[in-house]
């Protein structure tokens, strides 16, 4: 798992949107995503690919997937 990079101002400086959403989907998997981030890309028949066409493109699900992320990576649970 990606650990937080030390950056003044960008804690996701060097992982790309793919990392992010598979690391996400392995330690949580897509049903428990489906329920914190309630997207359809996430609730029917999900795919890294179709998420990933979907949040580069929905710039405040994307925030949600990356803010859950970094809270993730501060070993905090949700």
């Amino acid at each position: 798992m990606p650990t937080l990079r030390s950056h003044p101002r960008d804690p996701l400086h060097g992982i790309n949107l793919e990392t992010i959403l598979k690391t996400l989907v392995q330690r949580h998997g897509w049903g428990k995503m489906a329920t914190r981030i309630p997207i359809r890309c996430f609730m029917f028949n999900p795919t890294i690919t179709s998420s990933l066409t979907f949040l580069r493109k929905t710039p405040w699900a994307r925030k949600k997937v990356e803010e859950w992320f970094i809270w993730n990576l501060e070993d905090r649970q949700p």
